[in-house]
């Protein structure tokens, strides 16, 4: 892997014990007590013309109230009742992303014989959006889902959010977890990565098993403290406004913001963060994200695990991603283009532009096409 510098339906949820929130307040101690220092990858710096740090200077408000619109559509679910204009976009929409699941058997034909890579984001696809953060819950039977589809294929679950974070909402030891956007990958308990690019740092989880760890972005987190205490500092005084720890990066959540305040919101971000040129900042859905300048995303962490798994660029090897956000096109354009060619799976009930060959409305049909994963498999004897 080049990895040099470059330039619906509801899911009922269950509510299990998780430890106090996080949202604004960095950890005293890691989640594992670590036994080598993170290396530092300055090969992954990206070259980024200081006046595009952080929010671009000259861009004015008005048109990041503009951006952040565009990124947080109207949840609207598009279901039978809606218009015959509606409907009929929707319906030439699925040809483009056919369901994954009324195309399965047609995936499963192209699957025959190769090695089957999952992917998965968490929130949208394995949790529902909700407007508490820290409330993201999987339902019970979705975590069984997962459990057991891991048994038969390598699963990651890449997110934006911490990998301490996720690893507590899922629970589960067995799976690779990327957190940060893939900035923080783990292994499962006892097994090793190893990859000719990235040193990793092995680590002993609280039940003294140990763990590798791969950390792009380390040499940034004295950075990312202090614009987390800032932000949360500059934005104490507007309604709604979560600031998010997420170890590698920051999010701001304004899905609870009055939209008249929007633009006050992505104004305390810029005040804070356009000091800091290796610093940048990006949308997601209700949220901005504030990332360290690097070459690194959802995309390199899905050939990072394939290489390190012995599976990349292998012709009897497909990899799946199944994923709802922007962020998830970075995997799903490397899926696309190869040479790890492979499946994007966008979780969506609106139609939107994607990466994705397929697509499913919601995570109650994740779960579905999960297990019918499993049914496959075992078919297959």
């Amino acid at each position: 892997m080049d990895i040099k510098s470059g330039h619906s339906s509801p899911v009922m949820t269950d509510s299990p014990q998780i430890s106090n929130s996080r949202l604004t307040v960095r950890q005293s101690r890691p989640p594992y007590s670590s036994s080598a220092s993170s290396s530092q990858n300055n090969n992954l710096l990206l070259t980024v013309p200081r006046k595009k740090t952080g929010i671009i200077d000259d861009v004015k408000a008005n048109a990041w109230l503009d951006a952040m619109i565009a990124s947080s559509p109207t949840p609207a679910l598009v279901n039978k009742d809606n218009d015959a204009t509606t409907d009929m976009t929707y319906h030439e929409w699925m040809v483009k992303y056919p369901s994954a699941l009324t195309t399965f058997e047609k995936i499963m034909s192209v699957a025959k014989g190769k090695r089957i890579a999952l992917f998965l984001d968490y929130d949208g696809t394995l949790s529902p959006i909700v407007e508490e953060p820290d409330a993201a819950y999987m339902s019970s039977d979705m975590r069984t889902a997962v459990q057991n589809v891991a048994k038969y294929f390598p699963t990651a679950i890449i997110s934006g959010r911490s990998r301490d974070k996720v690893y507590e909402f899922v629970g589960l030891s067995e799976l690779y977890y990327a957190g940060s956007h893939g900035m923080d990958i783990m292994s499962p308990e006892g097994e090793s990565l190893y990859h000719k690019h990235l040193r990793r740092t092995v680590s002993i989880t609280e039940q003294g098993k140990d763990v590798n760890l791969f950390q792009t972005a380390s040499e940034f987190l004295p950075i990312i403290d202090k614009v987390l205490c800032s932000l949360v500092e500059s934005t104490k005084a507007i309604k709604g406004v979560k600031v998010e720890d997420n170890r590698f990066c920051i999010s701001v959540h304004y899905r609870n913001v009055e939209e008249k305040n929007w633009k006050l919101v992505a104004q305390c971000v810029d005040d804070v963060i356009k000091t800091y040129p290796k610093l940048r900042l990006t949308h997601g859905r209700k949220v901005l994200e504030i990332r360290p300048v690097i070459d690194w995303d959802k995309g390199k962490a899905v050939t990072f695990l394939l290489e390190s798994l012995g599976l990349n660029n292998c012709d009897d090897v497909l990899p799946i991603y199944v994923g709802d956000d922007r962020t998830d096109e970075d995997a799903f354009k490397v899926l696309r283009d190869g040479p790890n060619y492979g499946y994007g799976v966008l979780v969506s009930a609106m139609p939107k532009v994607s990466n994705a060959f397929y697509s499913l409305r919601d995570p109650s049909e994740v779960m579905e096409f999960l297990k019918a994963l499993v049914t496959w498999k075992r078919s297959l004897g």
